[in-house]
């Protein structure tokens, strides 16, 4: 099943302040892709020394397949394709607490980190996939922290616009082009402008 997965920090605190902090949690995501039986500190510390993002050993079996994310200063997006019913929410769990232990231990600070548990929602309809995909690949230029998509480093749209095949995973679930990268990029940015007006109007509104 393929599930939009989303949350927020606590009052809108600001969660991922730095290079180290959206690799860390970009790396907890993939090193828990698997249902893992080691220590995550382990095996993220080298990528968290040389300023890197995890990666997992391609051999191993996944549980659950990320599709699409986009990490904000304090909030995330996941689009992620759950092989096992019972693993999302421990893949949740996993994922959130273990950055919760990182930023605590980093700031000296204790308690909670996030503002619910998560929140997941269906998605029912493949056709809706894709628009889901651009959403989220926006979400960086709709609250202006960058011009284009391509210029947010914590986001998987590098990996859909690229030219060389870093990530065939994504596109098996779109239907077959012969140019998918030049397509996807030319669909994502056909909607900037009009999903920050959007973003505009709401926030008057709400103002």
């Amino acid at each position: 099943m393929v599930y939009h997965i989303f949350n927020k920090s606590i009052a809108d605190f600001v969660i991922f302040n730095t290079d180290s902090d959206f690799n860390r949690f970009i790396s907890t995501m993939k090193f828990y892709l698997y249902d893992q039986k080691k220590s995550i500190s382990s095996e993220i510390f080298y990528a968290d020394k040389h300023g890197e993002v995890f990666v997992p050993n391609s051999g191993d079996d996944k549980l659950i397949n990320i599709i699409c994310y986009t990490i904000m200063p304090t909030h995330f997006h996941l689009i992620v394709d759950d092989f096992d019913d019972d693993y999302v929410s421990k893949y949740m769990n996993n994922i959130q607490n273990s950055y919760t232990r990182y930023f605590n231990l980093k700031h000296k600070r204790k308690g909670p980190l996030w503002q619910s548990r998560f929140h997941r929602i269906a998605v029912q309809k493949d056709e809706y996939l894709i628009h889901l995909t651009r959403y989220i690949h926006l979400n960086p230029v709709t609250a202006f922290l960058v011009s284009k998509p391509e210029d947010w480093k914590y986001s998987s749209y590098q990996e859909y616009i690229a030219g060389e095949e870093i990530n065939c995973v994504y596109k098996k679930y779109f239907p077959e082009n012969y140019n998918f990268n030049k397509f996807y990029k030319e669909f994502v940015d056909d909607r900037i402008d009009y999903q920050r007006q959007l973003a505009l109007i709401k926030n008057s509104i709400i103002e």
